[in-house]
């Protein structure tokens, strides 16, 4: 009698417990004991695939340009295309080995450092214990350098707008960088981010340009700034403006917006 109640109880405890692991244990002979694990069984963790680093960079630090967008008015968009930029989507040494990765030098660091070939043969880089250190820092480099004070007068839509101004104030020497920005936000739609930040205040920003007026010039063998000034009746200045060149530069097929 005593067999069939212990059956029945096993029967009971197997069909009321399907989502969970069950073992027995039975001791030599007429001193059978029942021990019941309770713990349910753990699905594996489910792994994300990208389909690139770019990617899967955009994913990894995504959250943490939108947290530096609401704390110090970065677009989280502008934030993620120079990531993705100057640390070849997290691939290039500084980010690899020193959690760099926007390539903000020492000026007066007093943290740990790490040499790299740049403009200069082995110039000193910060070297940070965590990425997101080296987000913060380049957030606090724009927010706090006067030359950089206009672009936080743009709106935060307006990333074609900083995109420009970075290169007008001197944030990097490359004179396609702000097409190189420009052309990253679009292709990974990272505006979204921004979006996602500005909630209900979100507009999408078009540039005040008049089309009637305004056309695109590409650049040939022999221009100069000032022969396209003359050209089409503008100012070098003006030209400089509208195209956020901070000098008079020019490079063969550069494409250049005229306002006559």
């Amino acid at each position: 009698m005593k067999r069939v109640v212990l059956v029945l109880f096993i029967g009971v405890m197997l069909f009321s417990c399907k989502t969970k692991k069950t073992i027995v244990t039975k001791k030599p002979k007429n001193n059978t004991e029942i021990v019941v694990d309770t713990k349910e069984e753990t699905k594996p963790k489910e792994t994300k695939v990208y389909a690139n680093a770019t990617e899967k960079y955009i994913g990894d630090f995504s959250n943490i340009a939108q947290s530096e967008m609401q704390l110090y008015g970065v677009p989280a968009s502008i934030t993620l295309a120079q990531g993705i930029l100057e640390s070849g989507s997290g691939k290039g040494r500084l980010s690899v080995e020193a959690n760099n990765h926007f390539g903000i030098k020492c000026h007066g660091w007093m943290g740990k450092k790490i040499y790299h070939d740049d403009d200069e043969k082995q110039e000193c880089f910060r070297k940070y214990k965590d990425a997101k250190y080296s987000f913060r820092d380049h957030s606090l480099f724009l927010k706090d350098r006067k030359r950089y004070s206009k672009l936080f007068k743009l709106k935060k839509e307006d990333y074609k707008g900083w995109a420009k101004g970075l290169k007008a104030a001197g944030y990097a020497t490359d004179k396609k960088y702000p097409q190189k920005l420009i052309s990253l936000i679009e292709r990974y739609k990272l505006y979204e981010f921004d979006k996602a930040v500005l909630g209900d205040t979100y507009v999408k920003y078009e540039e005040p340009l008049n089309t009637s007026v305004s056309k695109e010039y590409t650049v040939v063998k022999g221009d100069t700034l000032y022969s396209i000034s003359r050209k089409y009746k503008v100012t070098v200045r003006e030209l400089q403006e509208i195209n956020g060149l901070s000098d008079t530069s020019l490079s063969i097929g550069q494409k250049l917006v005229i306002k006559p």
